[in-house]
């Protein structure tokens, strides 16, 4: 820092001597004092004989000036300083980053952590970019953040423009809250298949609409500013003051949640509020029937967003995952709005910085898988079903005896068969899952989302030898039995009774992958536990 050599202050234009404290120019609207005031340094007293002496110099008709002539800027601030202060001005001094760095701890599904120093104001969808490029994932867009409230069994979606450290700054010390990270395939399906996430028994709309609505006109809707739909169905709620749960008739418009207090009625007479949703945050109860007395597992319920909102929680039930979803969707929507679809249109608009680093992205189109024959001087596209289908067989039964005869195993077919089915070559596809029950499964697709083709492929409990597709569709989970069958020394897996046959249940699964068959819909999505 520099100072003047020497020197008691200096005249300025207007006739007035400034003299400023060693801390330099007070910062503008802080206190600070007008050219003709007196600072004085804490280490000198009004007795010395600086002061005396400029006392005496300047009089009453100093005063009197100060009074009635306007203070006039001085075009030469960097003059008008103490010999204790310093040459540069306030505007001239560095100032604090805004930006300051803090620690976050971030999940992952096998709850496996990490700690990361990140600015202060990352987003979610920032931050997801930092660990996608730090893990080397391959980024599908279906990267999400998830806030768990860990002694309510609640979660929710962390949205793509909210600031992380913002809502950790609304945890109690005492309460354990973690940030999980992990895929969501369903985070924004609502704008590509919103005929799954909106069924007609659930929405109505306003009496100036006439004519049936379109699912995209339904999405155009909640969007805009001057009309909304109307949802409505029976939701289980506490009654006030009571232990109680009491089934209700619930309508969500544009201005909060209500509910009726005579039947179905949707007269304002008959309408109160049970929350509004600008101050509060929509979560998703992972506790089911676990808390005494609901009647049904599919909770959800909205805690307001200031710290301590624990205890102003407004918990609600609804009868199905699909009128759960409708709902929990509904809200987002009306919340968030054209923020909503901004963060779907624009995936890598962030705020922190992170947008600029580049990511592998690989396409996760249904045309991007083809089969495919090497065996010509030029590679072709096999079109036909069932040539692909004859190719995929002979490839793996092919390719399943060379790996046996690598192991050094003479002998016959039956045996090859046993021995491959003992390496158990599908142990290591990241969406195949060892010993997990009916249940695990159901939690871990609902976990990433109930987006159509979200599948693995599990052991069955109450079979041995046989395997579980289990597979979301239709905002539902259903599980399929992958049957082994044995044929002339030859052993095949089948989900149709024998009419199709893999050899493995990798072939298995990359024929669904390109065909439906007797699934309702292909598979699109593996459910994969990934660590750090």
């Amino acid at each position: 820092m520099m100072a003047t050599p020497v020197g008691a202050g200096l005249r300025s234009s207007a006739g007035r001597v400034a003299v400023e404290s060693r801390g330099g120019l007070s910062p503008k609207g802080g206190g600070g004092r007008r050219l003709g005031e007196l600072a004085f340094s804490p280490w000198l007293t009004p007795a010395a004989p600086l002061s005396a002496r400029l006392r005496e110099d300047r009089g009453k008709k100093t005063e009197l000036d100060v009074l009635e002539i306007p203070s006039i800027p001085n075009p030469f601030p960097e003059l008008c300083c103490s010999p204790f202060t310093s040459v540069l001005s306030a505007s001239l001094l560095p100032k604090a980053n805004p930006r300051i760095k803090q620690v976050i701890k971030i999940y992952s599904e096998d709850d496996s952590s990490r700690a990361l120093e990140v600015p202060s104001d990352i987003t979610a969808r920032d931050l997801c970019q930092l660990l996608i490029l730090k893990n080397h994932y391959v980024d599908d867009h279906s990267w999400t953040m998830f806030e768990h409230l860990t002694s309510l069994g609640l979660e929710r979606i962390i949205e793509d423009h909210e600031m992380m450290i913002e809502i950790q700054s609304r945890w109690g010390i005492e309460e354990g809250n973690r940030f999980y990270f992990r895929k969501n395939y369903a985070k924004y399906e609502f704008f590509k298949n919103p005929e799954t996430f909106f069924p007609e028994h659930l929405i109505s709309f306003s009496n100036e609409i006439n004519g049936a609505m379109s699912h995209t006109q339904i999405l155009q809707m909640f969007l805009s500013s001057s009309t909304y739909p109307e949802i409505h169905s029976y939701l289980h709620a506490k009654e006030q003051g009571k232990k109680t749960w009491k089934r209700m008739y619930f309508l969500l418009r544009r201005s909060g949640l209500y509910f009726s207090t005579k039947g179905t009625s949707k007269e304002p007479r008959h309408l109160q509020l049970f929350s509004e949703f600008s101050s509060s945050d929509i979560y998703v109860s992972l506790t089911g029937k676990k808390i005494s007395g609901v009647p049904v597992s599919y909770g959800f319920c909205f805690k307001p967003q200031k710290a301590g909102g624990a205890r102003d929680l407004k918990q609600l039930y609804a009868e199905s995952e699909q009128n759960r979803t409708c709902w929990v969707t509904a809200i987002r929507l009306l919340k968030y709005g054209m923020q909503l679809y901004q963060n779907y249109m624009h995936p890598y608009q962030g705020r922190s910085g992170c947008i600029s680093l580049s990511t592998p992205v690989r396409s996760v189109s249904e045309n991007s898988l083809v089969a495919m024959d090497f065996t010509g001087h030029k590679p072709r596209v096999i079109e036909n079903p069932t040539e692909a289908l004859s190719v995929a067989v002979e490839e793996g039964l092919a390719w399943r005896k060379k790996g046996c005869l690598r192991l050094g195993v003479h002998s016959s077919p039956s045996a090859l068969q046993n021995v491959s089915s003992n390496i158990a070559i599908h142990s290591s596809q990241p969406w195949f899952h060892h010993k997990i029950s009916r249940d695990e499964a159901h939690q871990l697709i609902l976990r990433q989302g109930l987006a159509d083709g979200v599948f693995l492929v599990r052991d069955s409990q109450s079979n041995p030898r046989t395997f579980v597709l289990s597979l979301s569709h239709g905002l539902k989970i259903k599980h399929f039995q992958i049957v082994p069958l044995e044929e002339e020394g030859k052993l095949f897996y089948t989900l149709d009774d024998g009419h199709t046959r893999f050899s493995d249940l990798i072939q298995l699964v990359e024929f669904y992958q390109l065909n439906k068959g007797i699934l309702p819909c292909k598979l699109k999505h593996y459910c994969a536990r990934i660590a750090f």
